[in-house]
């Protein structure tokens, strides 16, 4: 039930940004950036208003008595103390930080395949499209027999289409190259929110849902400065390249070093971390 869930909210998620990003470009390119900001801040304000609108669900109090920095180091120690979950997120953070070229699509856009605004916006929402496409596979297949390996082969995967694509100078090979790595991504994902839910007890779920959320959002704001930063310091296609293969060195890596992780199915009665 975990798996098919994050799958349909993985869905819902990546049907939006194909979406947006998709007629983004295209506004960009045919009615300019004013317009287009202003479409997003309308729309923004129209989902803060949604937001307003959910009712207030009631909650248990909390019945331990911590300092909050006793609590944030309690959640600390069990992330890092469970090999599962830690694995999952450090392969994400490693795969994301210095394989993911999201934050360089603008460049190979204009200076690569040569497609500007309107190529771009297909070129962000490709991997969006590969997820889609997957997650609707995995609503009804979810990833549960050998979880582990499954996530190390996709995480493997990923890494491979950053690199193809880094070499790639067809913008239509670009773009299968990127539904591809979003494909793979989208395994990982729910793989990873399955291990998650299923390995945290309820009474830590809030606190490793931070340390999930720190890890994700330092994964993708890092591997952007660190996108920008290597290309000017190794040149565009080299950097993309370098950090693909980092990326599937650690996939090499958590394989050897995290054997509960390699060896885990999702199918079966949870062992123990």
């Amino acid at each position: 039930a975990y798996a098919s869930s994050a799958a349909w909210n993985s869905t819902f998620w990546h049907v939006a940004v194909v979406v947006g990003s998709s007629i983004g470009g295209l506004m960009l390119g045919f009615l300019g950036k004013q317009f287009s900001y202003g479409v997003v801040v309308a729309l923004m304000l129209l989902s803060f208003l949604q937001v307003v609108r959910v009712p207030r669900q009631p909650y248990a109090p909390a019945t331990r008595d911590e300092t909050m920095g006793a609590s944030i180091r309690s959640g600390l120690r069990f992330v890092f103390g469970n090999q599962m979950i830690f694995g999952a997120m450090v392969l994400d953070l490693v795969a994301v930080l210095f394989g993911g070229a999201t934050a360089m699509l603008p460049v190979f856009a204009s200076e690569v395949l040569g497609v500007g605004e309107k190529g771009f916006g297909f070129l962000r929402a490709a991997p969006f499209a590969g997820s889609v496409i997957m997650a609707l596979y995995m609503t009804k297949h979810p990833p549960l027999r050998n979880a582990g390996k499954k996530l190390l082969w996709c995480v493997a995967g990923f890494s491979a289409c950053m690199i193809a694509f880094a070499l790639s100078k067809s913008f239509y090979l670009s773009l299968a190259i990127l539904a591809l790595s979003g494909a793979f991504d989208n395994v990982s994902v729910v793989i990873r929110a399955t291990i998650v839910q299923l390995f945290t007890p309820n009474d830590m779920r809030g606190r490793v849902s931070s340390v999930s959320t720190m890890f994700i959002s330092s994964s993708n704001e890092l591997g952007a400065f660190e996108s920008g930063f290597a290309a000017k310091l190794l040149g565009l296609v080299p950097s993309v390249v370098i950090g693909g293969s980092v990326a599937m060195g650690s996939v090499l890596a958590a394989g050897v070093w995290l054997p509960k992780l390699r060896k885990l199915q999702l199918h079966e009665p949870i062992p123990p971390a």
